[in-house]
């Protein structure tokens, strides 16, 4: 399973990557056609798909990798006990959000399959809305595995 995983997260972040690799060419090649007076109407259209991808995948690499910003001024100086409750209070909040997440950015891919996004025919909106639930359920696989790493982790002497 952890082969299967550390594939699963290399095609995620190559994916990421690639999303937002091709958001910035796609709005520089815009860029340069609306110069030479051919506007590229769609451009920008297709580059906030690429944007919310690239956001979700974004996310979960940076999770993963413990990449996020955090302020823990205040935490810090709590005894480690009380750190370790806090921060299994944090990942339960965020996995109840996530699951909302989930769930809802289902019903919303579902309701929204018949809409073409922002007119461009044959791309359905289900394709942008999609990337909320499949980069929520990434999020919340991450999130459970620290959960596990949390309980797993030995505690210090007191």
């Amino acid at each position: 399973m952890t082969k299967f995983y550390e594939t699963l997260c290399a095609a995620e972040a190559f994916a990421a990557r690639l999303t937002l690799l091709a958001m910035v060419i796609l709005i520089f090649v815009a860029g340069i056609a609306r110069l030479l007076l051919v506007p590229m109407n769609w451009a920008m259209d297709a580059s906030t798909c690429l944007f919310a991808w690239s956001c979700f995948l974004s996310a979960d690499v940076a999770w993963r990798e413990d990449k996020l910003m955090n302020v823990d001024a205040l935490v810090r100086r709590f005894p480690e006990k009380t750190r370790r409750f806090l921060k299994m209070f944090n990942y339960s909040v965020l996995v109840g959000f996530l699951l909302y997440l989930i769930l809802f950015g289902i019903y919303l891919s579902y309701t929204t399959r018949a809409r073409t996004f922002q007119g461009i025919p044959g791309f359905s909106y289900t394709w942008v809305t999609l990337s909320v639930p499949v980069g929520a359920t990434f999020l919340l696989i991450t999130t459970l595995l620290r959960i596990r790493r949390e309980i797993l982790r030995v505690r210090p002497e007191e």
